[in-house]
């Protein structure tokens, strides 16, 4: 199957990444976690995507799901769904690299009436060859955009 013309640029995320990350936010204790996101081509304009969580024993700990768009060269679009009850609507900007891109993308946030109110996030993808760097930030209950994550990642897997 080829991959949609419009996804020439973010075509190194294909596949499955993984490696290690720290949390903070003014409300928990700084935290520790393995991180693993998969993309993958469907044959359509949008890579899948899920992301896992685990603590250092091995426990989960987070999950998300959704679809990544890129609708022309430098723009590009993120619809995430967390089984916390937010969605997540996040565009932004497609810069490709000499050795990958970077997006910076915000969001706008549905939140299920029982969920954490989370009132939007913040999240950078840089890819740099075979390694991955996610940065997220979040303005949530009350407190403005702050620093919550970051990972760096390495290719486990290109058969996504």
């Amino acid at each position: 199957m080829d991959l949609h013309p419009n996804l020439r640029t973010v075509a190194g995320l294909v596949g499955t990444w993984r490696g290690p990350g720290t949390g903070e936010y003014p409300t928990i204790s700084s935290f520790t976690y393995t991180e693993e996101l998969t993309f993958t081509d469907v044959g359509k304009p949008f890579l899948a995507y899920v992301q896992r969580t685990w603590s250092p024993e091995g426990n989960p700990m987070h999950t998300e799901t959704g679809f990544l768009r890129v609708p022309d060269a430098q723009t590009i679009e993120f619809t995430i769904a967390q089984p916390t009850g937010q969605t997540e609507l996040a565009e932004g900007s497609l810069t490709e690299t000499t050795s990958g891109f970077r997006m910076d993308l915000r969001s706008r946030m549905v939140n299920a009436a029982t969920a954490k109110q989370v009132e939007e996030t913040e999240r950078r993808y840089s890819l740099d060859g075979d390694e991955l760097s996610v940065d997220f930030a979040m303005a949530a209950v009350g407190l403005p955009m702050t620093h919550h994550l970051s990972s760096t990642l390495h290719r486990v897997d290109r058969a996504a």
